[in-house]
């Protein structure tokens, strides 16, 4: 094993304030579990999964109580035992509402109760066959959890045509404010290390990178220790401190020096899987422990809260209880954001519950939010100059101001990862990441249309 620098720039990025001194020296550390629970069934990309439960009901920790609804979908397990007190709609941090499971952990116990919890049997990964390995990952309910949350279990069983050369460990972490994967890359690095052997098993035996921006310099020492005598190609490879550094196609760049084509070509396309450093934890766990994905670490941070922390809790955890957690505000936040302050999104109450992607909150003072006009773009080209796909912003957001959707599908928007470049060095303060997000969500909801028609006149043969 051995760290290297990175060879590769990409085109464009921003360097906005990281903010990251707030927490980074915090270690994690573990809430209790809070007297009421919020379990959503739409905890990553695909179909909600299928409630299994009803009002009533006592569910123990561990329990399968919502099963995968689809090829791309993930069960959902009770993340502490209670009673179900109902199911129902709930907000989700995106906006969104989904079927939730609103569990009363204080209720007592049933006096027939059979078993306290419910984990899965340990499993030795090195006498594990491949099928046992994905089977595994699948029932233990694990999905990305950087962000974007796809199954991880479809993500590590690529099609038979297709080959995996390179597993890359995504721990960029470039979202500002945000530590908890660089306190897991500082803590428990071992856990990222058996997960890395259990993934090259079930991957066929690639190469290995860990991506890790220079500015976790702790973090790198922690995996180079965990890895010092690990077998096979891998490297640490540290990238320049650069957002979006965590994108997956950046990162797959910056690391190997490939290039994902548009879509719908993916990172197996090029011979790469990618995978967030908490994820590779949570396999390592769910294998040789048997333990089911119950609770993430996640960042409270931010100038209005009292005591920013990384924070174990269990999923479901709604967000006022993080906060209390973690001191309360030291002042009435002007905005809070689950997520990073480049791709997160402003939430209007603290009754969500967290999921399995909630990698950060973060409660900012009046000081730190800037209330603007958008203006007419005065055709400066530093959205352009920004962007890291190659887009024009400029064009597209113009186009989707004047409800001409074709126009910037053309300009390629479904290519637009969201990050949020463009928006932050536009001078005209204009919206342009949520006008691409309005142009994607129009594309989708015509595509799911024309599929939905030709489906039905399929029927009618």
């Amino acid at each position: 094993m051995k760290t290297v620098k990175s060879q590769f720039k990409f085109k464009g990025g921003i360097h906005p304030d990281y903010n990251k001194e707030l927490a980074k020296d915090k270690a994690i550390v573990e809430m209790p579990c809070p007297a009421e629970l919020v379990i959503s069934m739409s905890q990553h990309l695909g179909a909600p999964a299928k409630c299994l439960v009803k009002a009533g009901d006592y569910v123990v920790k561990g329990q399968l109580i919502g099963e995968k609804n689809g090829f791309i979908s993930v069960p959902v397990h009770a993340s502490a035992s209670g009673l179900v007190k109902t199911v129902e709609p709930r907000l989700g941090a995106a906006g969104g509402t989904a079927p939730a499971v609103v569990l009363d952990t204080t209720a007592p116990v049933p006096a027939d109760l059979p078993t306290p919890n419910y984990q899965l049997p340990a499993l030795d990964w090195r006498s594990a066959t491949r099928e046992e390995l994905l089977k595994r990952v699948e029932e233990a309910g694990i999905c990305g959890m950087g962000g974007a949350g796809f199954p991880t279990a479809v993500k590590l069983n690529p099609p038979p045509n297709k080959r995996c050369e390179y597993l890359i460990l995504n721990g960029a972490e470039c979202e500002p404010y945000l530590t908890a994967d660089c306190r897991l890359m500082m803590e428990r690095a071992d856990r990222i290390r058996v997960g890395v052997e259990i993934m090259r098993k079930v991957l066929g035996g690639p190469a290995v990178r860990i991506a890790v921006e220079a500015n976790k310099p702790e973090a790198i020492a922690a995996l180079e220790q965990a890895f010092a005598d690990i077998e096979g190609n891998v490297e640490i490879v540290v990238l320049p401190v650069l957002y979006p550094q965590g994108s997956e196609k950046h990162q797959i760049y910056a690391t190997v020096g490939r290039v994902v084509p548009e879509p719908p070509a993916l990172p197996i396309d090029v011979g790469c899987v990618v995978e967030n450093v908490g994820t590779v934890a949570a396999i390592a766990d769910a294998v040789e422990q048997g333990k089911i994905l119950l609770s993430r670490v996640t960042t409270i941070s931010g100038d209005a809260v009292a005591e920013p922390k990384n924070v174990e809790a269990p999923l479901g955890t709604k967000y006022a209880d993080l906060v209390a957690f973690c001191g309360g505000a030291k002042e009435p936040p002007a905005k809070v954001l689950s997520g990073g302050t480049m791709m997160g999104f402003a939430v209007s109450t603290l009754a969500i519950g967290t999921t399995k992607t909630t990698s950060g909150l973060l409660l900012l003072s009046k000081q730190r939010v800037v209330q603007y006009t958008s203006q007419a773009c005065i055709n400066c080209g530093r959205c352009v100059r920004a962007c890291p796909m190659n887009l024009n912003p400029a064009e597209i957001s113009k186009a989707v101001e004047a409800n001409d959707i074709k126009d910037a599908e053309d300009a390629h928007v479904m290519t637009c990862i969201e990050c949020g470049a463009c928006s932050f060095e536009c001078p005209a303060h204009r919206a342009i990441t949520q006008h691409c997000r309005r142009a994607k969500a129009s594309i989708r909801a015509r595509m799911a249309a024309e599929r939905a028609k030709a489906a039905a006149a399929a029927q009618k043969k």
